[in-house]
């Protein structure tokens, strides 16, 4: 049974209110650190969502994100920091006398990254989105590295390795997560249009789409260029949440973690992603003891630095072993599937719990 369109309306603005309750609520009790935590699991939510994009709906394994991160990341820094911070960061080489004085709202700022990534994947993807699979993962990852060199190389405008520091802490929770929810409700309207469906036809089967009449080329270009305005934004936020940044922060191990995150969700799935998403991030730092001395019953480590990110590995081996769909496949969370499917089962399962303990008395 389909539920009515009122009662889908009803249940979809109680969810959003108690999701807007809930932010309002830890942003209010939360500790620092745990709010710190849980501003960084919206932020690793947005880049799953622009990764799944290209990977999930789309079809293409693309392995640069991180680059794509570090220029908005970079761009939002630059044009948000004061004249003084500036000339507090370049004290070894004179930051170009275009950007020295200047100073925008964070808004505008966060737009500009993401148009600057999304520029960049445009140029980026209209070249190399003529490979396929392993290729166009390694072409991609090389672009990342590229754009990390160049970054580390361009002292006057970039600070090189020395990156920026002190930059407005303009991620508040409020507005992490409503790019998050902004961000989700593009990607459902996107995925449901009729964009969307060519994308997922291209990923099914690019002969096949090319003989509908869908320009594959053309529809590849633009997902990897709005997956990587997303991304943009997505390292806009993260520079500001630190409030420092650097080219290492941009390595392939970022975009690994967002892989990891897609692939436990479910490639193809906005839900999945965000759930892995906050799983991931918290266990991340739940399991940062590992790195550190550990204490054995019979002998004690001295420390194993990353040895979190192997259980992490040996984790995603196992998905891709034993459940290749991850977490919600290509699936999405449902009012139907909520209330038709799952609390029948639940009632089922009470009900027949009652009705077996009375036959036993």
């Amino acid at each position: 049974m389909i539920l009515e369109k009122r009662k889908l309306r009803i249940c979809n603005a109680a969810a959003v209110l108690a999701i807007l309750g809930f932010i309002a609520l830890a942003n209010a009790l939360f500790s620092s650190f745990s709010l710190r935590i849980f501003n960084l699991c919206g932020i690793y939510v947005i880049l799953a969502l622009s990764l799944n994009l290209i990977n999930g709906f789309t079809g293409l394994f693309s392995l640069g994100h991180a680059g794509f991160m570090a220029i908005g990341a970079y761009v939002s820094a630059l044009l948000t920091m004061s004249p003084a911070q500036k000339e507090l960061n370049f004290f070894m080489t004179p930051i170009v006398p275009i950007l020295a004085k200047v100073e925008l709202p964070f808004i505008p700022a966060l737009i500009m990254a993401g148009a600057a990534a999304a520029l960049a994947g445009f140029l980026v993807g209209a070249p190399v989105l003529r490979l396929r699979d392993d290729y166009l993962a390694i072409a991609t990852l090389g672009f990342s590295e590229i754009i990390r060199v160049v970054i580390t190389n361009l002292q006057p405008v970039t600070n090189g390795a020395l990156g920026l520091k002190g930059l407005p802490k303009f991620s508040t929770t409020f507005m992490i997560w409503g790019t998050v929810i902004l961000t989700a409700i593009f990607m459902t309207a996107l995925i449901r249009s009729a964009f969307g469906r060519a994308c997922r036809a291209v990923r099914d089967n690019e002969i096949a789409a090319q003989a509908m009449g869908i320009h594959v080329a053309r529809i590849k270009i633009i997902s990897f260029t709005i997956s990587s305005f997303i991304a943009g934004a997505g390292g806009a936020l993260l520079g500001h949440l630190m409030t420092t940044i650097d080219p290492k922060m941009f390595t392939f191990n970022l975009t690994y973690n967002i892989l990891l995150i897609v692939v436990l969700g479910g490639i193809g799935s906005i839900t999945g992603s965000a759930i892995a998403a906050i799983i991931v991030t918290i266990a991340m730092e739940a399991l940062r003891f590992l790195d550190g001395s550990l204490n054995f019953i019979f002998f004690q480590t001295q420390g194993l630095p990353g040895l979190r990110m192997v259980v992490f590995s040996i984790l995603l081996l196992l998905v891709v072993i034993y459940r290749q769909q991850g977490l919600m496949g290509k699936q999405e969370f449902a009012w139907d599937w909520l209330f038709n499917s799952v609390l029948p089962r639940l009632r089922g399962c009470f009900a027949g719990g009652k009705g077996r303990s009375g036959e036993k008395r």
